[in-house]
């Protein structure tokens, strides 16, 4: 079980981290955090949507890593089957976390119960004289670019809001065994309502780099024949035998 604390000089002065680390850590997550900045590279291999945070009711960008709950199609026996990594879950074992001695500052925390933290690893944080090595300079800095990207991607989803460009959608699967499922919840971009845009509206959205996401992330939802593709070629009993993305509730329309 995770234990993620803040890293202070005095209780981790010899803490070390491993060289070499995997992703076994999200091997039973379906759904992992994207930043906006990611989305071009991102779309290649992932569908890229938005789920509500149930508590706050805010957005949150993730790519899918699965058809259900539990499930990674990309990770097995240490193995990562696709180029790109999403910065979300390649800093572990370190995070971004609240410092509890300065109240609303974030600071770089690590969990201590990683296989891949202890005093007989490679990478030391701190040096003899108890000085940040270059490594863990590295670490905050990589850190400090992710926080730039979530605030980034916070800014992106709120032009997608106030500009109504969101639409829910489901998505439909039929299993080999005949069985159908749908997962709900899912919020991509509305393309009828983009094309509507007025021509000042698509002239500041170019401006300002608006586009490139956008665009990453309706053709992200191709990847979603990956996900069928790699549960088809795993020992799952449960094969794909159709699958796609629809608007939420069009079929109780047509009814």
């Amino acid at each position: 079980m995770a234990k993620i604390v803040p890293v202070k000089k005095e209780a981790h002065k010899n803490l070390k981290v491993s060289s070499k680390r995997n992703l076994a850590h999200v091997a039973n997550q379906h759904l992992v955090p994207i930043h906006a900045r990611e989305y071009a590279q991102a779309a290649a291999s992932y569908p890229i949507v938005l789920v509500k945070d149930p508590d706050s009711e805010r957005f949150r960008s993730i790519v899918m890593l699965g058809l259900e709950a539990g499930e990674n199609l990309y990770y097995a026996e240490n193995k990562w089957d696709a180029i790109y990594i999403p910065q979300s879950i390649s800093q572990a074992p370190f995070a971004l976390g609240l410092d509890p001695e300065q109240e609303k500052t974030l600071t770089t925390c690590v969990d201590e119960e990683s296989e891949f933290v202890g005093e007989d690893k490679e990478h030391a944080l701190f040096d003899a004289e108890g000085n940040d090595t270059d490594f863990f300079k590295s670490v905050q800095e990589s850190l400090g670019r992710l926080y730039d990207n979530e605030v980034l991607t916070e800014k992106f989803v709120k032009e997608l809001t106030d500009n109504d460009l969101l639409i829910e959608l489901e998505l439909n699967m039929t299993l080999s065994t005949g069985e159908k499922k749908k997962l709900v919840g899912l919020f991509g971009i509305d393309e009828k309502k983009l094309q509507e845009l007025s021509d000042d509206k698509v002239l500041d959205f170019h401006k300002r780099g608006l586009f490139v996401p956008i665009h990453a992330m309706l053709g992200s939802v191709a990847q979603i024949n990956r996900l069928a593709q790699l549960r088809n070629l795993g020992d799952s009993d449960k094969k794909v035998a159709g699958i796609q993305f629809a608007v939420a509730g069009a079929e109780e329309e047509k009814k």
